[in-house]
């Protein structure tokens, strides 16, 4: 096996990007990548911490993450599994990345920066669905921003109909639970359970 391990090696193979590669990336969020966040209801956030990396996915209504200003985004932590692995990143190290998607469109958007926590009320309450508000609220100071091409997405053909797979061939996260957990975990039971507890903690 051939590695590639200088970045000589890495240049001489794939070349240098072209100017639009390089021109699209500023430090800040312009009007159009703005645009691009406010129809977004799903980003991956990635972050690093001294247990190594980890990438997240979080998902509400469009616009759930805001540009409060072309230099900082904020976005409410909403109720998941508890394993806070994500906001225990942000608080040892504070780089992030995200990469934005919306629902129809090859165009993702990348934006990466520093991050923190906060728990002002006023702020939460500006994010509360339903009268829950979140219990903090990630605040991102952007340093790049850049979009990405939508080569990606036509090859995965991420949101062809045709191509959606059943959930009934995929294996049961009761089933998952059943395997890592030596059968600690009811499979049918945590299954069966499961659309009544999303249903009362997703906000």
């Amino acid at each position: 096996m051939t590695t590639i391990d200088s970045m000589a090696a890495l240049t001489a193979l794939y070349g240098t990007p072209a100017e639009a590669a390089l021109v699209k990336e500023v430090d800040r969020v312009i009007p159009e990548y703005a645009a691009l966040i406010a129809a977004s209801p799903f980003v991956a956030l990635a972050s690093a911490g001294p247990e190594g990396l980890d990438c997240s996915p979080r998902g509400d209504l469009a616009g759930f993450v805001r540009v409060d200003d072309e230099r900082t985004l904020t976005m409410p932590d909403r109720r998941g599994n508890n394993r806070v692995d994500t906001l225990s990143n942000i608080v040892r190290d504070g780089r992030v990345a995200l990469l934005f998607l919306v629902p129809g469109s090859g165009t993702t958007l990348r934006v990466n920066g520093r991050a923190h926590l906060t728990t002002d009320a006023a702020l939460c309450d500006s994010f509360a669905v339903d009268g829950k508000a979140p219990r903090s609220v990630i605040v991102v100071a952007v340093e790049r921003v850049y979009f990405q091409c939508a080569r990606a997405i036509q090859r995965a053909e991420l949101w062809n109909p045709q191509r959606h797979v059943d959930a009934a061939d995929l294996p049961s996260p009761g089933r998952m639970l059943a395997a890592t957990s030596q059968a600690r975990i009811d499979a049918a039971a945590y299954d069966a359970q499961w659309p009544e507890r999303a249903k009362k903690t997703l906000e």
